[in-house]
């Protein structure tokens, strides 16, 4: 019983150390820029090598360029930086937030994947765990007796 006790306390261990990820990852950002009846999706916070938008003359600007970007900023102004959307009118240009690929929806899916493997990896070999323990109580149990009398 003792061993059981500590098995579950190490897949309860496991299964919390998944979560440690989940909770440090914030979700990835995107925004959608519709210009000239045409959409492209970008990354708030895409990666270095990434087409980006022209960098503002505005040093204030600069400098919020340069901070974490949110869903406020997937404003007109964003979209019109791209080359894809030069000349079309602020008025015209249409856009959307959305986030995706969140880390704790990540979590629950790999914890319920691990869960359920387990589960039915415990249900396929617990016949055979079942006759072993029981063969183990049985030894256990039997304490031989000497055959021989002193006479």
């Amino acid at each position: 019983m003792e061993r059981r006790r500590s098995w579950m306390l190490f897949l309860l261990l496991a299964l919390l150390s998944l979560l440690a990820p989940a909770v440090a990852k914030s979700p990835t950002s995107f925004c959608k820029c519709t210009c000239f009846g045409k959409s492209r999706i970008f990354a708030l916070d895409p990666p270095a090598d990434s087409e980006k938008p022209k960098p503002p003359s505005s040093r204030s600007l600069e400098e919020r360029a340069s901070r974490k970007k949110t869903c406020n900023d997937c404003n007109r102004q964003f979209c019109l930086g791209y080359t894809f959307c030069k000349g079309e009118k602020e008025e015209n240009v249409l856009t959307a937030c959305f986030q995706r690929d969140s880390a704790k929806d990540q979590a629950v899916v790999y914890i319920f994947i691990i869960a359920t493997v387990g589960l039915l990896s415990y249900a396929a070999v617990r016949p055979w765990v079942d006759k072993w323990a029981e063969r183990t109580r049985e030894r256990r149990d039997y304490i031989p007796v000497s055959s021989q009398t002193d006479q």
